[in-house]
């Protein structure tokens, strides 16, 4: 089940509308709708556990590690950064569909990954133009 599904399963739980819900979020109407519908991930942790905290749940829960790893990844490097680690989590995890991997395992291979992403992002921005340099947000 994907973040979509877990947000709506939550909220119908709770009894909670769309409306009732974005309100304890601090989010409109149309952000949780939008979450619902697939077109849209949260852009940051906070917003997350708000909605957690809001459904009595964990953030683990609603996104997986997977899901952490793209939220993280939006919040230091954009939607882009955020489409190339959903993509890379998305390879390792069919990769090891087979069962092959403990649960455990499939976990350090992905943030071996999401590190691996990482350090080369860091080392291919001395190798960009000063311009592009001062358009990556540093940490």
């Amino acid at each position: 089940m994907v973040f979509k599904d877990k947000l709506k399963e939550k909220r119908l739980e709770s009894g909670l509308t769309q409306a009732e819900l974005a309100k304890k979020v601090g989010v409109t109407t149309r952000t949780i709708q939008n979450y619902e519908l697939g077109n849209r991930k949260p852009a940051n942790m906070e917003v997350v556990q708000r909605i957690a905290e809001a459904l009595g749940t964990t953030t683990e829960y609603l996104l997986g590690s997977s899901g952490i790893y793209a939220v993280e990844a939006h919040e230091k490097g954009g939607s882009k950064a955020a489409r190339d680690i959903d993509e890379l989590v998305s390879e390792v995890t069919g990769m090891f569909a087979g069962g092959k991997l403990s649960e455990e395992a499939l976990e350090g291979a992905m943030k071996a990954l999401n590190d691996a992403y990482w350090i080369a992002k860091e080392k291919n921005r001395k190798y960009s133009s000063k311009k592009r340099r001062k358009e990556v947000p540093q940490d």
